[in-house]
């Protein structure tokens, strides 16, 4: 399913030199296929902002090569920018009100980078559950990332996430709950029954708290974390506590901003490595570099050039495909469900407590 090209966001020219198909209106428009909107909430803090715009754009137009996608991007004025990010979202981002107006078939939610454990006291919440529950009245499904995960299960279902002893960091292995391909969710349907998922989190929500409110969970990790469920109804909101929309060097970009705030004095422990990520030679790499580092500061010279392009054409991706598959089963349900107008969230003969008659 192609992107539209609606607007001037460079993202659009950035996919497309990717590889990623991208249409322009005039030839959207010559097509005799239908359209879906989706509105995509990015919260991420500015530095991360395009990139994970780019990352769900990807998969979104990796989804499916026959429908058409119009991603409208919006944020919540509640979160801190800098003027250039103001700058840049008033030019190409959407506000929520117009949106609203306009009516989505799908809406997904970013996670968020914030401080401490309590969420109620951060600044978007109140905006946030404004979106939500809109979506839930109005939206044929709401993907949820991380943050917006927690969100969600503590507003709706009364279950506040844990503040874990270290942070889950790294990639991990995953496998499906339920590997009978003829009695599966549809979400899972033809993907891999064991696969990688990316985490990142200090705070996690648990296999029993999700049970506890009924809600399906479809995939865990091999430790017993939750990577993807939906609410009861199976559909209306696909909950993610990982992160498969991640590039290949998120986590070393990641990795990398910890390194220099830990210099910069303001964490007070080196960051450990990301777990099942560097191999021998990326770590052996970087070991060095914190011993030059450590000299330098000793010595009171300059610190050495964090070596990103040598690490970065070694690390290995293992859970993009399955991400596409899982999206594309996805837009697919949607597309079989959402309502023409885009104002009324399923079809006329849609039971929206059962939607996918499971």
């Amino acid at each position: 399913m192609p992107l539209v090209a609606h607007n001037q966001l460079p993202s659009f020219s950035r996919l497309e030199y990717e590889g990623i198909k991208i249409l322009t209106p005039e030839t959207a428009q010559h097509q005799d296929i239908r359209e879906l909107h989706i509105g995509l909430l990015n919260m991420m803090p500015d530095a991360a902002l395009t990139a994970t715009e780019r990352q769900f754009f990807r998969l979104i137009g990796e989804s499916n090569p026959i429908a058409q996608f119009y991603v409208h991007p919006f944020t919540l004025d509640e979160i801190p920018r800098s003027d250039k990010a103001k700058e840049y979202l008033s030019q190409y981002y959407e506000s929520f009100s117009d949106i609203r107006e306009m009516g989505l078939d799908a809406l997904i939610i970013t996670g968020a980078n914030v401080t401490g454990s309590n969420l109620s006291s951060q600044p978007f919440w109140e905006p946030l559950i404004e979106v939500i529950d809109w979506a839930w009245d109005n939206v044929t499904s709401t993907l949820c990332s991380c943050l917006a995960t927690h969100a969600v299960m503590e507003f709706r279902y009364g279950q506040k996430r844990i503040l874990q002893d270290s942070k889950t960091w790294g990639v991990f292995p995953h496998h499906l709950l339920d590997k009978d391909r003829e009695k599966q969710h549809p979400l899972i349907n033809d993907i891999n029954t064991r696969f990688d998922v990316p985490h990142s989190r200090w705070n996690a929500i648990t296999a029993n708290q999700f049970k506890q409110q009924n809600l399906k969970i479809l995939v865990k990790s091999d430790d017993d974390m939750v990577h993807l469920a939906t609410s009861p109804d199976g559909f209306r909101q696909i909950l993610f506590q990982g992160h498969p929309e991640y590039d290949t060097i998120s986590l070393l970009k990641e990795y990398k901003r910890e390194v220099l705030q830990y210099y910069q004095g303001n964490i007070k422990h080196y960051p450990p490595f990301p777990k099942h990520y560097f191999g021998h030679f990326e770590k052996a790499i970087l070991n060095e570099y914190r011993f030059r580092c450590d000299r330098a500061q000793l010595q009171r010279t300059e610190m050495p050039d964090f070596p990103e392009a040598l690490i970065s054409k070694n690390i290995d991706i293992t859970w993009h495909d399955t991400a596409v598959e899982v999206i594309g089963n996805w837009m697919g349900l949607i597309y079989q469900l959402t309502h023409k107008d885009r104002h009324i969230a399923f079809m006329d003969d849609i039971d929206p407590e059962n939607p996918l008659e499971l």
